[in-house]
């Protein structure tokens, strides 16, 4: 029996990261997951997470997100390990989506090492396939580029309610809303003409 994309269930994430600091190794500091069901973004079904990042741990200069606003409330964040019971909840046992897979497949691989994944899905992978012509693969540009902002706006929640209320609305770099990002992304890509009898095999990357 075809496993149809369009009819399948996804679990989509994005990690934000420290970035890359010689001597010290790569953290991630926050965790979006989104949900799709039947290949559409379920606006309702979402998590985050910010973990634990310690105040003297430096941040590659380069790192983007809101971090540098947010460092008295990662120094007293769960880390990784402690929140997994409530991570696998979204992220075992359906396939993995994520914009440039290489960063959440590692860090969930570190989180987790015993478990194995099911599949992904890379949507920087499937840009590549259905819009060459595009100067930039980034996922805001993308997402600028074909028109998805609005539907993004209408899904993506605001901020966490226990966030400081001066911070900036949600934006690129923000997990949740880089999740979010992908997901309607991915939901676009599903629409396209052509894309009826595609597979989530057709798209997986082992």
């Amino acid at each position: 029996m075809l496993n149809l994309a369009r009819q399948a269930n996804f679990s989509v994430l994005d990690f934000e990261t420290t970035g890359s600091v010689p001597g010290w190794e790569l953290e991630p500091w926050q965790l979006g997951v989104v949900r799709m069901e039947s290949g559409k973004v379920c606006p309702d079904e979402y998590f985050e997470q910010y973990f634990q990042i310690a105040p003297d741990r430096p941040f590659n200069p380069r790192a983007p997100g809101r971090h540098a606003q947010l460092r008295d409330q990662l120094a007293v964040s769960p880390s990784p390990r402690e929140s997994w019971g409530e991570i696998s909840h979204w992220v075992t046992n359906r396939t993995l989506v994520a914009h440039n897979i290489g960063t959440e497949r590692t860090i969930l691989t570190k989180i987790a090492p015993m478990h194995r994944f099911d599949s992904w899905i890379d949507t920087l992978h499937l840009t590549r396939y259905a819009y060459p012509q595009l100067p930039s693969k980034s996922l805001d540009q993308v997402i600028d580029a074909l028109g998805l902002t609005t539907r993004l706006r209408e899904v993506c929640p605001e901020r966490k309610e226990d966030d400081d209320p001066d911070l900036p609305p949600r934006a690129p770099h923000d997990a949740l809303y880089d999740a979010f990002a992908c997901a309607v992304l991915l939901e676009h890509f599903l629409a396209l003409p052509g894309w009826e009898n595609v597979t989530v095999e057709n798209l997986s990357l082992k």
